[in-house]
């Protein structure tokens, strides 16, 4: 008697881009509303940083400004070429620090690049703490462009081919299943939990909107027909 071989590991969905959202500057949190794994459409708000140094900054430059433009025509009416040249170029200087302290201010609001899944980053908590310029604030993910993770133990590797065909389950919906494909395979062994496996990726064929990044599940990859015994 023959039936199906086939391939059981355990599948985690990732994003096909993962997207860093960082600082924009040194600052201080003023609000944060999403946490890992709400979902947020594009330019909703991920988190705020407290804007009121900068429009003070602002300000101040503004003030300046002002004082040099009317330095700049009393120069202009005494016919004082050299003073109107120095006095254009602080003026130019205050103009560029204001463009900058508004973009700044823009920034200050850091918005969802895309419809997403926020994968980390949890400000919630820390409202009131400093964040460095650069620093790694949320991980979000597409929610419709994913790939299905596949780990496959180093004593089945041998079997596993690019192109087959195999289904996955999720906890979150144990009477469906989705088919996937097998697109590649990692050479290198990794160790996790006292065991090693390779990294496959796969491609879903058939998706759904309850599907999430981060999801876990089993993954069964259809090799061939064999014995039974």
């Amino acid at each position: 008697a023959r039936g199906t071989y086939r391939i059981t590991a355990p599948i985690t969905l990732e994003g096909t881009v993962q997207r860093i959202v960082s600082a924009p500057f040194n600052g201080y949190v003023l609000e944060a509303p999403v946490r890992p794994g709400d979902i947020v459409r594009e330019g909703d708000l991920l988190c705020r940083l407290d804007d009121r140094d900068l429009k003070l900054e602002r300000h101040k430059w503004s003030t300046q400004r002002e004082q040099l433009l009317k330095q700049y025509y009393e120069a202009m009416a005494k016919h004082e070429r050299s003073q109107t040249q120095i006095t254009k170029a602080r003026i130019d200087q205050a103009e560029a620090q204001i463009s900058l302290l508004d973009e700044l201010l823009v920034r200050s609001r850091i918005v969802s690049p895309f419809d997403a899944v926020i994968m980390k980053g949890d400000l919630s908590q820390s409202l009131g703490a400093p964040v460095e310029r650069g620093q790694v604030l949320f991980e979000v993910a597409p929610l419709k462009s994913y790939r299905v993770i596949v780990e496959v133990d180093e004593r089945e590797i041998g079997e596993m081919t690019v192109g087959q065909r195999g289904e996955l389950t999720v906890p979150s919906m144990p009477d469906r299943t989705f088919p996937f494909s097998v697109e590649k395979i990692t050479p290198v062994s990794t160790a996790k939990e006292g065991r090693n496996f390779f990294r496959v990726e796969a491609m879903m064929e058939e998706g759904s909107e309850r599907l999430r990044p981060g999801m876990e599940g089993i993954g069964k990859v259809t090799v061939d027909r064999r014995r039974l015994i």
